[in-house]
C-alpha cells in the first residue's frame, strides 16, 4: 500500500453516520478502497497444507471434458430411467429382464453424472465405479443380445452395443475412462494441495 505523501491529507475516519464496513468477512478486500494488495489480487491461488508458497489450482483444464460427460451422462440418465420407469409401469410382462436392465442403466448413469458434476472426495471414486459397472453391463448385455437374442425381445440402452443410440452406451464409458486417466495426475496434484 502506497503511503500518502506529507503534503497530502491523511485518509479520514468514516463518518459516525456511515457505515464502518464491519459486514466485511475477515481477510476480503475492501472494494470502496481503489488499491488492493498484491496478495488480494491472487484469487486463482491456492496456499499449499503447510502454508508456504502456493499452487494454481489445476481443475479448471479439465473442466470442459469433465462438464460435457456430465452432460452426456445426464441425458442418458434421464432417457434411460423415464423409458425403463414407463415400460415398467405399462409392459413389464413383455420383456422383464430388458426393462429392468434398461432401469439399472439408468441408475448407473445418474451415478456418473453425480460424480462428474460434484467436486467432493468422494466424487471421482463415484465415477470409477459406476464408468466400470457402465462398460462392463454394455459388454456383457451387449454381447448377450447378439449370442441370444430370444433373451432379449426388446432392446435395453445397452442392447447391442448400444445400436439403439447410435453406439453412445458403448463409447460413453471409454470416453469417462479417457478422462479418469487423463486428469487423474491433476486430482493427485490438487488433493494434495487441499
Amino acid at each position: 500500500m502506497v503511503e500518502p505523501a506529507p503534503s497530502e491529507p491523511a485518509p479520514s475516519e468514516p463518518a459516525p453516520s456511515e457505515p464502518a464496513h464491519s459486514e466485511r468477512a475477515a481477510g476480503s478486500p475492501d472494494l470502496g478502497s481503489t488499491e488492493l494488495e498484491s496478495t488480494e489480487l491472487e484469487s486463482t491461488e491456492l496456499r499449499t497444507p503447510d502454508g508456504t508458497g502456493t499452487a494454481i489450482d489445476p481443475a479448471p483444464a479439465s473442466d470442459g471434458p469433465r462438464r460435457l460427460l456430465s452432460v452426456v451422462y445426464g441425458i442418458f440418465a434421464l432417457a434411460a430411467t423415464a423409458r425403463a420407469g414407463v415400460q415398467l409401469a405399462t409392459q413389464f410382462d413383455d420383456a422383464p429382464l430388458a426393462y429392468s436392465l434398461s432401469l439399472f442403466s439408468g441408475l448407473v448413469y445418474i451415478a456418473a453424472t453425480v460424480g462428474l458434476g460434484s467436486r467432493q472426495p468422494w466424487s471421482r471414486r463415484l465415477t470409477w465405479v459406476a464408468v466400470v459397472i457402465e462398460l462392463v453391463g454394455v459388454l456383457t448385455i451387449g454381447a448377450a443380445s447378439l449370442i441370444d437374442p430370444g433373451a432379449f425381445p426388446h432392446d435395453t440402452v445397452w442392447s447391442k452395443f448400444g445400436y439403439g443410440y447410435v453406439f453412445i452406451p458403448v463409447i460413453l464409458p471409454l470416453a469417462g475412462l479417457w478422462w479418469l486417466f487423463s486428469s487423474r495426475d491433476q486430482h493427485r496434484h490438487s488433493s494434495r494441495i487441499r
